[in-house]
């Protein structure tokens, strides 16, 4: 430990003797040489924390082109047949034959499965018979008719001559009339045994299931012995698509969306099984009925494609892309540019269809105000302005690789 020292000044200083000052000389002179460097290192740390400026920013450019700029409302859905038929069963039974199976080529009125028709062969037989009872019952009737008819007549005469009764002559008139009548019920009877055996005619032919179209047999959905109930809801027993070589895609749009499309715009979309392969189609319909799954509304947008080399298959799943609006060989530039602003400058508000573009001009960021069209999400058409295709506009800056990096720790001066 330093202790202090007090020092008492001397009354008077005696002249140093001429070998003593020599030998001062020298140590002033050390002292002096020191604090000269000091007094220069501290003044080139200090010129250096005086003229360190902010680091050069090195901005980010991307070319001023000419090419598309395309809006699509983008989806997913399902590849569809155009039409498909579900052929099901009218009647009960037991599958007794299937000779459609999937993929089969059907032709109109060509038979796929026959249920068991035996039943319904016997209803027939029963219809039959009770239809001929009925005519002959009108035959009865009719023959019974005629005598009555005869006997009213006879009586009629003899009353005219004394020969019967009034009372006589009214009971012939009251049996013909009844006979008359009796006729009459006989030949709706008839009618009614007719309809119930053209019913039961029906539901055997109904036992033949055949195809209502040609077509192409999708799903089968019953096998032999197989027993079809049909008497609260008709079963489907065969899926079949009229014509595969035209195709649809079922595709959910959001609500958010839905405004933008109308019928006729292009559409293309792809497919798990062709990853490399992009199919082109146009939209169809734009159907009103919304979907709402957790609270999610979308539309049903049908797809027309063409499918004669038969490469979709119904059920597969489609990521579909809908062109809204599109814009070819136009001036473009990257939405990024209309979003940079240098530090410094103001970003400005502009009117709708107004912006402005920062351009690269002798090293220097120049403003060049635009006026702008369609927006893609990833470029912006120009439609006026000093803007020319080829120009380097500034997408966005950063510090300079060549000075110190925003994170650089500064050098401390007297190890603070």
């Amino acid at each position: 430990m330093y202790q202090p020292v007090t020092v008492k000044a001397a009354v008077s200083i005696p002249t140093p003797a001429p070998a003593l000052a020599g030998l001062r000389k020298p140590a002033l002179s050390r002292w002096t040489l020191v604090a000269g460097l000091i007094a220069i290192l501290i003044g080139a740390i200090a010129a250096y924390w005086l003229t360190r400026g902010e680091p050069a920013t090195r901005y980010i450019t991307a070319p001023a082109s000419q090419g598309a700029v395309t809006r699509v409302v983008t989806g997913s859905g399902a590849v569809n047949p155009v039409l498909t038929i579900l052929v099901g069963s009218y009647v009960s039974g037991v599958i007794q034959s299937i000779s459609c199976d999937f993929n089969t080529q059907v032709k109109k009125g060509q038979l796929c499965a026959k249920i068991d028709a035996r039943p319904y062969q016997s209803a027939i037989n029963e219809a039959a018979a009770a239809l001929g009872t009925a005519k002959a019952q009108l035959v009865k009737d009719q023959a019974n008719l005629t005598y009555l008819q005869v006997s009213y007549q006879r009586n009629t005469r003899l009353l005219a001559i004394g020969g019967a009764s009034q009372d006589t002559v009214d009971v012939a008139k009251n049996a013909y009339d009844q006979a008359t009548a009796q006729i009459v019920f006989d030949e709706a009877s008839i009618k009614q045994h007719e309809a119930a055996l053209d019913a039961a005619q029906v539901n055997l032919g109904y036992t033949n299931i055949v195809s209502p179209v040609d077509g192409t047999v999708v799903s089968r959905n019953v096998t032999v012995g197989q027993t079809v109930a049909a008497s609260f809801q008709t079963p489907t027993l065969f899926l079949i698509a009229t014509d595969l070589t035209k195709m649809q895609v079922d595709t959910n749009v959001s609500e958010s969306d839905i405004g933008a499309v109308k019928l006729g715009d292009k559409a293309s979309f792809t497919v798990e099984a062709y990853p490399e392969r992009t199919f082109q189609g146009v939209v169809t319909q734009v159907r009103q009925a919304p979907q709402t799954v957790q609270n999610v509304v979308t539309y049903d947008v049908v797809i027309a494609v063409d499918n004669k080399y038969l490469s979709l298959k119904p059920g597969m799943t489609a990521t579909t892309r809908i062109v809204t609006a599109e814009r070819e060989h136009v001036l473009r530039v990257p939405d990024q540019a209309l979003r940079f602003s240098p530090a410094g400058a103001s970003a400005g508000a502009f009117a709708t269809g107004q912006g402005r573009v920062w351009v690269i001009q002798n090293g220097q960021p120049k403003e060049t105000d635009v006026r702008l069209g369609l927006d893609d999400d990833t470029y912006t058409e120009v439609i006026e302005g000093a803007l020319k295709p080829g120009d380097a506009v500034i997408v966005g800056g950063q510090a300079s690789s060549s000075t110190s990096s925003p994170t650089a720790t500064r050098p401390r001066l007297f190890g603070f």
